[in-house]
């Protein structure tokens, strides 16, 4: 038995293309291309005609071509490690603001890990997406010497503490925010202080940690070895329940927040009071730190200044021009309830 009843295929939909737009504005798509190209010579109600198709039609223009056209493809790459970590995560935040506000978009390739032939990859990739300028956001120390060797032709910046290359990096100081940590738990008394550090080969790590020891020394007290730890909140707790057999000290500065937080868990489950018997600093000021239990005593990095900044050097060497400051962000101290002056056990 036959069905007569016609069938029909739903209509197929595309995007709308440039000669759409010209169509309906009642110009040419030569004309279209130089509205999208921004030219100058466009009379104000052809361009008012232009707009208006291409709100109407909801035009969007294919970015590549147009870098085709222009030799411009407006976009900023990003090479980043280990971005779950608060960090890294909250400059690219930051940054992505920044070069949205600029006109520019990223593209942004994460690197698994800190071997040569990752790096090269990342870059290959980004270079491959015709990117003008580039951000690192890669915390260890070989990720920077492989760029160095690798030569990359765009200007760059690299978020980075080692101040080794000032003219291609942008960092927070790490190092001034782990003396303040250090020096706020001195001015409260306390002469027994641990460090609960970040993984030995990031340049963060290692800054801060250098911070502690360099506070401690100028402050003539005893250097203890700091605990190389993994910026996790499970390592802190760990670290803590084993630091706590002995509790030979009264103060910890640890290394971030996460490692804080497990350490004063641990600090709970000994039945210790943070800070009547110990206190602890942090470090990032991560948005939860305030809602930890104490709140939390950190040093806060400025990610958003750090973003800003970054996109502004950039589009400086873009445009040429020089003298470009690259002074380091100064950080800034936190205090709130895990702190407070050594007790008098």
């Amino acid at each position: 038995m036959s069905n007569d009843a016609p069938t029909t295929e739903p209509e197929r939909t595309r995007a709308p293309n440039i000669r759409d737009v010209a169509r309906v504005a009642g110009v040419s798509y030569q004309t279209v291309s130089r509205v999208l190209n921004d030219s100058p010579s466009i009379r104000p109600e052809t361009l008012a005609r232009v707009r208006a198709a291409i709100d109407e039609l909801g035009y969007r223009p294919n970015q590549a071509a147009r870098a085709l056209v222009t030799s411009r493809s407006r976009t900023i790459g990003v090479l980043a490690s280990q971005t779950v970590h608060y960090g890294p995560a909250t400059s690219i935040q930051a940054i992505e603001v920044a070069a949205r506000e600029a006109g520019y978009r990223l593209s942004i390739t994460n690197i698994s890990s800190g071997d040569y032939a990752s790096i090269k990859s990342g870059l290959d990739y980004l270079m491959s997406q015709s990117v003008e300028a580039l951000v690192v956001i890669a915390p260890q120390v070989r990720v920077f010497e492989a760029i160095a060797d690798l030569q990359v032709a765009v200007p760059y910046i690299t978020l980075e503490s080692t101040g080794q290359n000032t003219q291609h990096s942008l960092w927070v100081d790490q190092v001034t925010g782990a003396r303040m940590a250090t020096r706020h738990l001195i001015d409260l008394g306390h002469e027994e202080i641990m460090h609960i550090s970040g993984p030995q080969d990031w340049i963060e790590a290692e800054a801060r940690m250098q911070g502690f020891l360099r506070e401690l020394d100028d402050a003539e007290l005893r250097t203890r070895a700091p605990i190389l730890g993994d910026w996790t909140a499970s390592f802190g707790y760990y670290a803590g329940l084993e630091l706590l057999r002995y509790r030979d000290f009264t103060a910890v500065f640890c290394g971030n927040d996460q490692m804080a937080l497990g350490f004063m868990h641990a600090c709970r489950e000994a039945g210790l009071d943070v800070p009547g018997d110990i206190s602890v600093v942090g470090f990032d000021d991560i948005p939860e730190a305030a809602h930890f239990a104490p709140p939390l005593t950190t040093v806060r990095q400025n990610f958003a200044e750090i973003g800003r900044r970054s996109i502004e050097l950039l589009l400086g060497e873009l445009q040429g021009e020089r003298d470009l400051s690259h002074e380091p962000v100064r950080p800034e101290l936190v205090v709130r309830r895990s702190t407070g002056p050594r007790s008098g056990r």
